[in-house]
């Protein structure tokens, strides 16, 4: 796997919107009191930047990911994908815009394990408009000899990486990272983050992911970060690091 290229100045965020939200909130009533998840976020994600959204657990940042990628619903505000307003969809529209548009990486891979490698891409190629051939999204993450191993033959590291396979597979315009490397360890985790920048560099795809990890923010074109449901800040970097450089 290729790893090794100097750090790319990052990205001004200056292209189109993929994603467009304004006054996105969240809240579970819990008896007599309302708890919010979300609390008025404001928020933009464009065609090809690589973004972290950084913040300790309870933040928000799953929900708003889960509001983006159409699994949850906000109680107020709007969000758009592209010129389309994911708002006032039904379940059937937005299982038809999760399955057309976005990519999902989970903490946990959830392969099948009766399935080989190639077996798990497949399931997502065969509903998919105009997919990859599983073979090509296995290389492209560095499991091109992996193809025929089954979950239970693959290191965590290894499953992650056949995750992430399939969710490029059907070509999303965005894919939406949910502590991606949270349940690996230092050295394991560099490498599917290696896997993801390379996505966003060769395929153009808009990369999200969602951390508490602050020294993945490095290798961001922009880090968004939240607190208590809010984002308190937002901010560029003017150089993106090397997945190889991270420490933490």
């Amino acid at each position: 796997m290729e790893g090794s290229h100097s750090a790319a100045v990052a990205k001004s965020p200056d292209g189109e919107a993929v994603f467009r939200a304004r006054g996105l909130s969240k809240i579970y009533p819990m008896g007599d009191v309302e708890v919010f998840a979300l609390r008025a976020v404001d928020l933009e994600l464009y065609r090809g930047e690589f973004v972290v959204l950084l913040g300790p657990s309870g933040s928000g940042k799953s929900t708003l990911l889960n509001i983006l990628g159409g699994l949850d619903v906000p109680t107020r505000g709007w969000v758009q994908f592209l010129d389309h307003d994911l708002t006032v969809d039904d379940e059937a529209e937005l299982t038809r815009f999760r399955r057309e548009h976005v990519g999902f990486v989970f903490q946990f891979y959830n392969l099948i394990p009766s399935l080989t490698a190639r077996e798990n891409v497949a399931l997502v190629t065969e509903i998919a408009a105009s997919p990859m051939d599983p073979d090509e999204a296995l290389r492209l993450v560095g499991l091109g000899d992996r193809l025929d191993h089954f979950p239970a033959q693959l290191s965590g590291g290894e499953q992650q990486r056949v995750a992430i396979a399939r969710a490029i597979a059907k070509r999303p315009e965005v894919l939406l990272c949910d502590e991606p490397t949270g349940a690996l360890d230092y050295e394991t985790g560099k490498l599917v983050l290696e896997v993801l920048e390379r996505v966003n560099r060769e395929l153009g795809t808009t990369v999200a992911v969602i951390t508490h990890n602050a020294a993945i923010a490095a290798m961001a074109d922009r880090v968004i970060r939240l607190r208590s449901g809010a984002i308190v800040e937002v901010r560029r970097n003017e150089r993106r690091a090397r997945p190889a450089e991270l420490q933490w």
